[in-house]
């Protein structure tokens, strides 16, 4: 019995020091949480308005009819994916959920490795492409935790030129979309052409009625890459913010689980220790009877 009580206490210490950590790490996460959020906040001010001045100038221009490559839907030959995932584990289901959805897209429409390209952002990711031999094109590891623009630039850019350049037909950015800090979404977004104008996004007084110099024509070719790129930027910042909040949800769930496994151990320490004086106060007392 004393084996016994021995491991259970053991267990009880090292059930708490693993609190501890998730505990810990759970703050860690929760405070990225608030800073991705108002990353995420600032950001959309910027999104907002180029946003509005690209759908104005869009609209203008369809009417007039427009040969902008990034405007025209054209046979789909090949489909450009950009998966984000997380760097590391211990973030819950947040990575699981985005690689089936993928996975599932991917079986349903794909038939060959040819027909696809993959743009990994996130360790998890690649490497569960790579395993599978799936066809990536290139890969973003080491993702900061709030990241800049300048460090996903050139994947993004890369990204909007392989289409320019007719390497594949049509994007997709795949991601979890942060809705709160216990609720992710899975979101499937198609990015290129941009065949979709939302009538709310431009200015009820827009660009329309100027005269602009240089012509619209030009400044959409400018305009255009920088809008694809800051839709495809505000994914990574949504899908880093989702990341966070799983990790804060895991590690609150591993915390939870653990003070309950110790109160369960707790219990049973106890029992066994009762069993124990129980047994040893019976043995005394028969000894006792033994000498009289």
């Amino acid at each position: 019995m004393a084996g016994s009580l021995s491991e259970i206490k053991n267990k009880i210490v090292s059930t708490e020091k693993t609190s501890k950590i998730t505990s810990a790490m759970r703050m860690v996460s929760s405070a990225k949480l608030v800073k991705s959020e108002q990353a995420a906040k600032d950001f959309q001010i910027y999104a907002a308005k180029i946003r509005q001045i690209t759908t104005d100038l869009l609209k203008a221009e369809l009417t007039r009819g427009s040969n902008n490559p990034m405007l025209q839907a054209r046979p789909v030959r090949k489909t450009g994916y950009i998966v984000i995932t997380s760097d590391k584990g211990l973030v819950g289901g947040y990575n699981s959920k985005i690689l089936k959805a993928v996975m599932d897209i991917i079986n349903e429409y794909h038939a060959d490795t040819e027909d696809y390209a993959i743009i990994s952002i996130g360790s998890v990711g690649s490497d569960f492409f790579k395993a599978r031999k799936m066809n990536i094109a290139f890969e973003l590891r080491g993702l900061e935790d709030q990241p800049s623009f300048d460090q996903v630039g050139r994947i993004i850019s890369q990204s909007v030129e392989m289409y320019t350049n007719e390497l594949f037909d049509e994007l997709y950015v795949c991601y979890n979309h942060h809705v709160n800090s216990l609720t992710s979404q899975v979101r499937v977004q198609q990015m290129l052409p941009i065949t979709e104008l939302d009538a709310d996004e431009a200015a009820e007084e827009g660009v329309r009625d100027f005269e602009l110099e240089p012509d619209r024509n030009t400044i959409l070719e400018q305009l255009l890459p920088q809008y694809t790129e800051s839709l495809i930027y505000g994914a990574i910042v949504d899908a880093k913010t989702a990341e966070h909040a799983a990790g804060m949800t895991a590690m609150q769930t591993a915390t939870d689980n653990a003070k309950n496994l110790i109160d369960d151990l707790t219990i049973q320490y106890n029992r066994a220790r009762q069993a124990e004086i129980t047994q040893e106060i019976t043995e005394i007392v028969a000894g006792a009877n033994a000498l009289e």
